[in-house]
């Protein structure tokens, strides 16, 4: 990445009860999370909140302004809880009103006989948002300014995430080496410190294991520069040889 270019950001926004009491774990972020690595995106938050309408608008707002994208899940189904898309509405001030074309299309998946007003909430969302499809079970996400709204289901979430990554404008991508090493965290923990400080534009991560009765030490290295990556490799695979004898 040159000095002058500027690293495109995102952050997700969980949202819902259920991952917060536990009952439900969440798998979307790390799948958001690898797309957008692939887009040369930078990850830089992941919040998880509550069904409460009012931390719902406040977090939104608040992520929409600080990152170049946000995205979220949860909360855009049938039921009384389901408050994201309304929320959304509200925090851009604009109307929360039901969206023609996803009026349609679920006119299509479930037929006029089954279309009943809980399945007619699901096309309700911010006045003239860009509808992201659904082809898991039809009830689509939507799109309005750097906002992401998706569905909680990874299924679906995951359906919807791969078509909102073929449009993202991307930056450089980041790319990653580990050196993986028989030693404790400890003892490299003076020399990561002070080759993260040689290196400021590489992320530099240690990751200690213990398994059969054995120590060992991943060092997770991520950076645009692929050249500047290899070099930093080499030095902390000569540096853990060295301790190693």
């Amino acid at each position: 990445m040159s000095e002058s270019a500027k690293p495109i950001t995102a952050a997700v926004l969980i949202i819902g009860n259920e991952i917060l009491s536990g009952r439900t774990l969440d798998k979307n972020a790390n799948y958001i999370a690898q797309k957008l690595t692939e887009k040369g995106v930078r990850l830089m938050e992941v919040r998880t909140i509550p069904d409460i309408a009012e931390t719902v608008i406040a977090s939104v707002n608040e992520l929409r302004h600080k990152f170049d994208y946000l995205f979220t899940t949860g909360g855009i189904g049938p039921t009384h809880d389901d408050i994201t898309a309304e929320c959304i509405s509200r925090a851009f001030d604009v109307p929360y009103e039901q969206h023609p074309q996803a009026y349609e299309v679920l006119l299509a998946h479930y037929g006029e006989a089954e279309l009943t007003d809980a399945r007619l909430k699901m096309a309700k969302m911010p006045k003239d948002a860009t509808l992201i499809p659904n082809p898991v079970s039809g009830a689509p996400g939507f799109n309005i300014g750097n906002v992401y709204t998706m569905a909680g289901v990874p299924k679906i979430m995951q359906a919807m995430m791969d078509h909102i990554a073929t449009d993202l404008a991307g930056g450089d991508i980041v790319h990653s080496k580990t050196i993986t090493c028989g030693l404790r965290e400890s003892e490299l923990a003076d020399e990561l410190t002070d080759l993260q400080n040689k290196y400021p534009d590489i992320d530099i991560g240690s990751y200690p294991r213990y398994a059969e009765g054995q120590f060992s030490l991943s060092v997770v290295l991520r950076g645009t520069d692929v050249e500047a990556l290899e070099t930093l490799a080499q030095e902390v695979q000569n540096i853990a040889d060295a301790k190693r004898g």
